[in-house]
């Protein structure tokens, strides 16, 4: 027999006629959940409206089970063999403490007493030596005791939405905690012993009152994701610099004035620095972060891009909007890589509006036609130069053999006109520009551009469907259908593999497209402003590239935790649906932080 068994045998109560007698379970657990829990090592005692923790719960592996009060050692019913608890949930209760006595739960591995009134933890607490995952967020704490720190196994530790003030000092001892949140308290300073947990991946200290960092921090070589948001951060010491690993760096809404030195930060792919006061991007700042994909520096104080920017290769994502931005490099329009530049709220004078609005790809192409043209010696066009447009002729000739763009949107138009079509197919154009028109069916004559068409915008129209002549246009990579009457796709959009970017906002769709799900390069979905009712996490998951999901202003009544397991998505979009889970505070968070709180809900 087990020590554990040994010891419920001393302590059980015996009755010559009933045999072994339970101690009472308490309000709202049941008996046959405690049997359950000895034999799973499991307790979810979570959203019962529970003030206190039943004395059963801590003494379950110590009490004489019911199941045993009639002695016999033959049947179903071994109790003899149960396991000890290593996983006890008590979020979402009314807790306003935790007993001493959780001590006698030696074993426990995972401890989620997440959204009670707390005001404090037992020094006990630092007895529970398993102890790999403790979460305590949204409770009323003030302090953490000191014994906190003799859980050197931990893995996991929230603390976020508590009113905490300060930390132990020998914070440093939890050397092998990989997520540490401490994200919505009081704090003013971060110990130096921080720099002490060198196993750290993920990081959040965001919504705080921190006005400096430690240069210890600089010691968490293994910090991936980092979120400082929210302080009163005036600036980065250099040793954030030396944080080799770090991918993402949260550093919104401070009060920071120069843009941070991140000379050794190699593999950073996302820097969201928006909301401060960072007055000068130089060459030198952008030199050292070649692989960044998104940088986020809206509502600050820039007055100009360096040329230098074209040496971030991969970015996609450009945030320049509420700056003091007269000007940009016109070398910006030979990215590539990019695919979204937001501007908005900055005195350009260099650029009209109406191409600002016309959207990325219009911007990119309207700064190449802006690039000096090489002299002398050079290869020729490949097309043809264009004839001089015939009189009266609405068609800008030399504009579209220039940009290999037609934009035709905004004629309060029908149909497409023929001699459109026929331009577009001599000067090879690649975006068509149809928006904002009365357009009630799908213009068949787009099929004669299909060799070379890339980019068609059908935005602002009233077509009710597309014809299966849409699946003909194969090469191309966006296709804008908002605000149209579109309530389905036909199934011919199967052959547009690929399109890396659909908009279907402000439709008629009751269910998501499931013909978008054959389209394995797709990276970017608007479907905001529908009336989806569900997601199909089956299907996202056969998009490999999917970055972007908006579905916001939906039906959507219940979000799938599974849903967190398209691990791919850096934007995710839910707000404006009418279900009750995830929370709005919830939402409020990185797409990252959100995809997390998902699969942490996937049934086990």
């Amino acid at each position: 027999m087990s020590r554990s068994a040994r010891a419920r045998g001393r302590r059980g109560k015996f009755n010559p006629r009933a045999g072994f007698e339970p101690a009472p379970t308490g309000p709202n657990i049941s008996a046959a959940l405690l049997k359950q829990a000895r034999k799973s090592g499991q307790l979810n005692l979570s959203n019962r409206g529970l003030e206190k923790v039943p004395d059963t719960v801590w003494r379950i592996n110590l009490d004489v089970p019911e199941e045993a009060k009639n002695v016999t050692f033959d049947g179903e019913d071994r109790w003899w063999e149960q396991v000890d608890l290593t996983k006890l949930i008590l979020a979402s209760n009314k807790l306003s403490e935790l007993s001493p006595d959780l001590n006698q739960l030696p074993a426990l591995v995972v401890l989620d007493v997440h959204d009670n009134e707390l005001t404090s933890l037992p020094k006990e607490i630092g007895e529970l030596q398993h102890l790999q995952k403790l979460n305590v967020s949204h409770n009323k704490l003030q302090s953490l005791p000191p014994e906190l720190c003799h859980l050197t196994n931990l893995l996991y530790l929230h603390v976020d939405y508590n009113k905490l003030t300060e930390l132990p000092n020998d914070l440093g001892t939890l050397e092998h905690i990989e997520d540490l949140d401490l994200s919505h308290n009081e704090l003013a300073t971060l110990p130096p012993s921080i720099g002490y947990v060198s196993r750290l991946t993920k990081f959040n200290a965001s919504n705080n009152k921190l006005a400096n960092l430690p240069p210890e921090i600089g010691d968490l070589h293994n910090i991936r994701v980092l979120d400082l948001s929210n302080n009163q951060l005036e600036y980065l010491p250099s040793d954030v610099g030396r944080l080799g690993k770090l991918e993402q760096l949260y550093i919104k809404y401070n009060k920071l004035r120069e843009f941070p030195n991140l000379k050794q930060c190699e593999q950073l792919k996302e820097l969201h620095a928006g909301f401060n006061l960072i007055g000068c991007l130089s060459a030198d700042h952008l030199k050292l972060l070649p692989g960044l994909v998104l940088l986020d520096l809206r509502d600050n104080k820039l007055t100009s891009i360096p040329e230098e920017i074209t040496h971030m290769q991969h970015l996609q994502r450009l945030e320049l909007s509420n700056n003091d931005l007269s000007s940009l490099p016109f070398s910006l329009g030979l990215m590539s890589s990019l695919k979204s530049v937001n501007l908005d709220g900055n005195p350009l004078r260099t650029i009209r509006r109406d191409v600002i609005q016309r959207g990325t790809s219009e911007l990119l192409k309207y700064l190449r036609t802006r690039i000096e043209e090489p002299k002398g010696g050079d290869a020729a066009p490949l097309t043809p130069d264009p004839e001089p447009a015939a009189p009266g002729s609405t068609i800008d000739t030399f504009t579209v053999h220039k940009t290999k763009s037609i934009n035709y949107s905004n004629k309060n138009a029908e149909s497409v006109p023929d001699d459109l079509i026929d331009t577009g197919r001599d000067m090879f154009v690649s975006d068509m520009n149809l928006s904002k028109n009365v357009l009630t069916t799908f213009p068949v004559g787009l099929v004669q551009l299909a060799a070379t068409l890339t980019d068609l915008n059908l935005s602002f129209n009233k077509l009710s469907a597309l014809g299966a002549e849409i699946g003909q246009l194969t090469r191309l990579t966006t296709l804008d259908l908002r605000n149209n009457q579109l309530s389905a796709l036909p199934t011919e959009v199967e052959n547009l593999q690929h399109l890396r970017e659909v908009a279907i906002s402000i439709n008629r769709f009751q269910q998501f497209p499931p013909v978008l799900y054959s389209l394995v390069k797709l990276e970017n979905i608007f479907a905001n402003d529908n009336h989806i009712a569900a997601i199909d996490v089956d299907g996202l998951l056969k998009l490999p590239a999917l970055a972007t999901l908006d579905l916001q202003n939906n039906d959507i009544m219940q979000v799938p935790p599974q849903l967190g397991n398209v691990t791919s998505l850096r934007s995710l979009q839910l707000g404006g649906n009418p279900f009750r889970v995830p929370r709005p505070a919830i939402l409020a968070k990185s797409t990252a932080d959100l995809l997390e709180y998902l699969r942490g809900r996937i049934p086990t």
